[in-house]
């Protein structure tokens, strides 16, 4: 963002939930460059705590925009604990705000909630677009389309409402910091669903709450759909600047990987030589190792911008390995 896309609001107060992952804090130093405002609600002074309704209140009350990316990073083991935090800290935030901006006398004139590219299917066989694309099953799309439904839901007649549906943001840090670790161990080849020891993992117990995953096709061709962190920015003043949109959007570059080019971009930016092809068992304890999901690497991410791209957005990052290649030069000093 830069001074000269200032946009005339009503105001320049922005309320920003959910600030202290790196996309947050990327988009709070943007838009203080701006010149807004922000006030943060979250879990952690300064922010105002998700308890305190009046003080959230009187933040939501004249703001022009509010931005939630609330939501506990879904980069952790599926325990049942882990599991009612990601949704609680998703569906319950999210609710919140609604409610706040119902009750308030100056709503903002736009609300602009993370969701997840996760939403849609396992997809080899075609993109899955705003339009077209088909909803998935499991855990991680019950939470998206719970998630979407708090949003959504109810009457909200002064504030436009955007649902960012992000596929997996590549910047200094967040879903990017995993992948390059199952490089550095010596898995950054092609990876594969297949057989494993389920009934010593508790499989069962899994399959019930919808987070064993089966991909049985899956041979390193599994699409990976990303964005990168400067168009996701750029997206948001995009929305922002375009009181057309509205409804689901898809944050997603407009030309998708797949699991076998990304893993061969990451090999050569960690520096390792040769990428050891990585089955289903050896996913497995890599995954409980690093304390996460293999439905990460598995599962075909294929999602398009269609929205974006025929609102005439234009990508800074389109490509994978342009994207790879700019994160793996090092930050400027004022992102240090």
């Amino acid at each position: 963002m830069t001074p000269d896309s200032l946009h005339p609001l009503a105001t320049r107060r922005a309320v920003l939930a959910g600030a202290s992952g790196f996309i947050g804090e990327v988009l709070q130093r943007e838009l203080l460059a701006e010149g807004y405002e922000v006030t943060l609600i979250g879990r952690s002074s300064p922010a105002v705590a998700w308890h305190e309704l009046e003080a959230i209140d009187a933040a939501i009350n004249g703001a022009s925009l509010v931005i939630n990316l609330a939501g506990k990073s879904v980069n952790c083991r599926y325990t049942e604990s882990n599991r009612a935090e990601i949704r609680r800290s998703r569906v319950d935030t999210t609710r919140i705000l609604r409610e706040s901006i119902s009750r308030v006398a100056s709503p903002p004139a736009l609300w602009l909630n993370s969701s997840t590219a996760t939403i849609y299917r396992h997809a080899e066989d075609r993109p899955q677009t705003e339009s077209t694309g088909e909803i998935g099953s499991g855990f991680s799309v019950s939470i998206a389309t719970d998630w979407e439904h708090a949003f959504f839901a109810g009457e909200l007649p002064q504030t436009r409402r955007v649902a960012l549906r992000m596929a997996i943001v590549l910047g200094r840090g967040g879903a990017l910091s995993p992948l390059l670790r199952v490089a550095r161990l010596g898995l950054g080849g092609t990876q594969h669903d297949g057989w494993w020891f389920r009934s010593l993992f508790g499989s069962a117990a899994r399959r019930r709450a919808g987070v064993w995953h089966e991909k049985r096709g899956t041979k390193g061709l599994q699409k990976f759909s990303w964005v990168h962190i400067d168009d996701v920015v750029s997206i948001v003043r995009f929305i922002r600047d375009r009181p057309n949109i509205e409804g689901v959007v898809n944050v997603c570059a407009p030309g998708p990987s797949d699991n076998r080019r990304l893993m061969a971009l990451l090999r050569r930016n960690v520096g390792a030589p040769i990428g050891l092809p990585a089955f289903r068992w050896m996913l497995e304890v890599a995954m409980w190792v690093l304390r996460t999901e293999t439905e990460l690497v598995l599962k075909s991410r294929w999602v398009v911008p269609e929205r974006l791209q025929n609102a005439g957005y234009v990508f800074q990052h389109s490509t994978l390995e342009h994207a790879l290649d700019d994160l793996a030069r090092p930050a400027p000093a004022a992102t240090r």
